[in-house]
């Protein structure tokens, strides 16, 4: 919990995946949010099943989207894009 709440993404998606086994839907798809914004793929994955099923409205999951996309893009930088070539 500790973990989640210092901003690191997986445990925000653990803490999704033991809510959603607790039967807490809603706060399961905040975690997974949170971590999409973190910019974690996994939770990107785990929402758009969640859209599918109707747990998570178009307008959640686009917002998600982008907010996944722009941390992934704010990650991104010439050194590592190097470091990943060698």
């Amino acid at each position: 919990v500790e973990a989640a709440i210092a901003g690191h993404p997986r445990a925000r998606f653990f803490l999704g995946s033991f809510e959603l086994k607790s039967k807490r839907h809603d706060r399961a798809v905040k975690h997974w949010i949170i971590a999409a914004k973190l910019g974690l793929d996994g939770s990107i994955r785990v929402l758009k099943q969640c859209y599918k099923g109707g747990l998570v409205s178009k307008e959640e999951f686009a917002a998600a989207l982008r907010a996944h996309q722009a941390a992934v893009d704010a990650t991104k930088s010439p050194q590592r894009e190097e470091a990943a070539k060698a």
